[in-house]
């Protein structure tokens, strides 16, 4: 097929996608097998962590009991390795009898009975990342039609073993087959990530059209290092990032690792606050039953949820790379409100920020600041207070607001956050105007 057909035909394709089905106007949130679980397929050995109707009725039990569906995690999403390496005598994907006797549907009851939602892992080439059967362009209308028979809501849609061609074809006729169900799913879409990730091979416009969300950048690894490369691409390339995320339309960066082992505690609060400030999917990927108290505590944050779960769904900004090695990144919030994250990345030592928010270009104002974590209160507050954090290196400082306020250099309003004079915090706070919530400031360290 030559480049005029293939445009051609994503013009025709797009005409009559629009996967606009009232879905995830918020970042949806949930939980995720990969980055835990990987492929593990020894359920003989392994029987309580591989891949299995077993562990993904674990997950639910955990979700729908330990307090998780009730602040908003509510997809269990099968990766990959869960097929057969067959499909069945009418062509359709089937999973793994062994690993899942009583298939998919049913598994899907049982999730659904929980008050929770069934994502499901599909990839558009000859074979999915792992070697099982793919969803080839002549299979995408009969594997979504098997998706919504099974009652799957949220299909996570990957791109190995396929070239641009098919991959440029692939992701738009799924969204079309998907809509053509008649039931509503969520579409996850891995296309960005095997062109770069940026314009102008990624049409970020037509992207939010026919995808609820999408992986940008490469897949997340157990480590801190891994969780600031990807927090460094999304800042080097937000002129051309943030402006495609919003309601319905979500940039990926991709799994929370916290409770696992390569994060520590305050670590872990750092990639909580960065994905609130990012307006990121907070999928876990961890073993919800045996998450110590801390883990818990950080992904059950009411406040940080509550600010990642934004309404406006506007995602956040790198507003400035200090020499001495901090950075500050904003977000704006609903009710003229905004949040500010103040990132170390330094190694040495616990170092000493220094400012006001009157040199960050928020307006004049008295506030008071609450800290989320332990709910001590500081008044006294305005725009020429200068205030200090102790930063542990690796650590953040994140100041979400919920309040009239606006940066000046950004929007403009009434009145802004303000954060407290000398502070030498490892937790977050919340800055509020009044009784109202403004500025939360977490100092997530490492």
């Amino acid at each position: 097929m030559g480049p005029l057909a293939v445009t051609q035909l994503l013009a025709l394709i797009s005409l009559t996608v629009a996967l606009d089905n009232g879905l995830l106007r918020t970042p949806p949130m949930g939980w995720m097998a990969w980055e835990r679980f990987r492929c593990d397929i020894a359920c003989e050995d392994d029987p309580k962590n591989c891949i299995s109707e077993g562990l993904f009725r674990d997950m639910a039990d955990r979700l729908s009991e330990d307090g998780w569906k009730e602040l908003g995690y509510e997809y269990v999403i099968i990766d990959d390795c869960w097929m057969s390496r067959l499909r069945d005598q009418q062509g359709r994907l089937q999973p793994e009898p062994s690993r899942f006797p009583g298939g998919i549907a049913q598994l899907a009851k049982y999730i659904h009975d929980r008050g929770l939602k069934l994502g499901i892992y599909a990839d558009i080439g000859t074979h999915t990342c792992m070697g099982y059967p793919g969803t080839t362009l002549d299979k995408i209308d009969i594997d979504a039609q098997t998706f919504a028979s099974w009652g799957v809501d949220y299909l996570k849609f990957d791109g190995c073993s396929s070239n641009a061609v098919e991959q440029m074809l692939g992701y738009p006729l799924m969204s079309k087959a998907l809509n053509a169900t008649g039931r509503p799913m969520a579409y996850s879409c891995s296309w960005p990530v095997y062109v770069g990730g940026l314009p102008p091979n990624v049409n970020y416009t037509f992207l939010g059209d026919i995808c609820h969300l999408w992986r940008n950048y490469y897949d997340i690894q157990d480590s801190w290092d891994s969780v600031l490369s990807i927090v460094e691409w999304f800042s080097n390339n937000q002129d051309d990032l943030q402006p495609a995320a919003g309601p319905g339309q979500w940039n990926d960066p991709d799994m929370l690792i916290i409770g696992n082992f390569g994060l520590s505690v305050d670590q872990a609060r750092s990639q909580m606050a960065l994905w609130a400030i990012m307006a990121a999917p907070l999928i876990m990927s961890n073993d919800l039953r045996n998450l110590d108290n801390s883990a818990r505590t950080i992904l059950q944050n009411k406040m940080a949820i509550a600010i990642n779960q934004d309404p406006m769904g506007i995602q956040g900004r790198r507003l400035l790379q200090e020499k001495s090695h901090v950075e500050v990144y904003w977000r704006p919030l609903s009710q003229s409100a905004s949040a500010l994250v103040f990132l170390s990345r330094r190694t040495d030592m616990p170092y000493l920020y220094h400012s006001s928010l009157g040199k960050l270009s928020y307006d004049a104002g008295n506030y008071e600041a609450y800290d989320v974590f332990t709910g001590a209160t500081v008044t006294g507050l305005n725009a020429t207070t200068e205030f200090t954090f102790s930063i542990n290196p690796s650590g953040v400082v994140m100041c979400p607001s919920w309040a009239p306020g606006a940066l000046r250099a950004l929007g403009s309003a009434e009145e802004v956050v303000h954060v407290h004079p000398r502070l030498s915090h490892t937790d977050p706070f919340l800055v509020r105007l009044g009784s109202v919530p403004f500025c939360q400031l977490l100092s997530l360290t490492d």
